[in-house]
């Protein structure tokens, strides 16, 4: 456990997991004896997730899954410290990190409602040093009046003001255990998202989709540099035109779904 932190203000670390046992205790290793109270809340782990958990934290909640956003507005009522960092299990704190965040947080005079820290992303073996996945994170933010978006994913923070200060210091990523892991968390989100979007109203064509799997791949990997990042950033520009080709396509397969009369048994003999 890390030494307990001088910082003068309170710090609340919070996390919602499931079936993380393979990687939740370096996370936790990373905030335990630094961070003011960790909260944590699980949706039902099965692999040991929250045996691991207990070790670090007794502020642990099991619930059910209502969603990414309204998730972590439950973990949020749960904090106590004026100020919040909101990390996944796949998400390390370097010793860098906590440094600089202590020495911010604790300035005479801080303008600030939100600290942004860069993505350190590790793909196949190395960090990811262009496009989407290095974009800087606002994590840690100010607690009060604070809530998330009610959105099944990809939730954002609504904030009576905010003011943004990015840090230099990276926040190390270790989001995919494999391909087939980085492909089924890409299509999870993309349907999603998908959802979302219909029940909005929103519609798709496959047309848009196989477009926007075009203009998304150049993004990424042209203009967001990830050629830069050789074998691994082509890969990951596929990876992103794929998720937006779900996005639309999936949202095309519910317009599909919604449209198609139900069934009718025969009549019998």
């Amino acid at each position: 456990m890390l030494p307990r932190s001088s910082r003068r203000t309170t710090l609340s670390v919070m996390m919602i997991v499931r079936d993380e046992a393979d990687r939740v205790e370096a996370c936790l290793q990373s905030v335990a004896g630094w961070a003011s109270e960790i909260v944590v809340l699980d949706s039902g782990s099965t692999d040991g997730t929250t045996d691991i958990v207990r070790r670090y934290t007794d502020k642990l909640w099991v619930t059910d899954w209502p969603g990414y956003g309204p998730q972590r507005n439950r973990a949020l009522d749960h904090c106590s410290g004026e100020w919040v960092l909101s990390i996944d299990a796949d998400e390390v704190v370097t010793p860098e990190l906590r440094d600089e965040i202590d020495r911010v947080l604790d300035e005479p005079e801080r303008d600030f409602t939100v600290l942004k820290m860069p993505w350190k992303t590790y793909f196949f073996g190395r960090p990811l040093k262009h496009g989407r996945y290095t974009s800087p994170q606002a994590k840690l933010f100010l607690r009060e009046g604070v809530r998330y978006r009610d959105h099944q994913v990809h939730e954002s923070l609504l904030m009576p003001r905010r003011k943004d200060r990015v840090l230099k210091a990276p926040l190390e990523h270790y989001s995919w255990r494999s391909y087939q892991h980085v492909q089924e968390k890409h299509l999870k989100y993309g349907c999603l998202l998908a959802g979302q979007k219909f029940a909005k109203g929103h519609r798709g064509n496959l047309a848009y989709a196989a477009l926007r799997f075009g203009t998304d791949f150049l993004q990424q990997y042209l203009l967001r540099g990830g050629f830069l990042d050789g074998s691994r950033g082509f890969l990951m520009a596929v990876i992103l035109g794929q998720y937006a080709f779900h996005k639309y396509a999936a949202l095309w397969a519910l317009e599909a779904d919604a449209a198609t009369p139900p069934s009718t048994p025969p009549p019998a003999p």
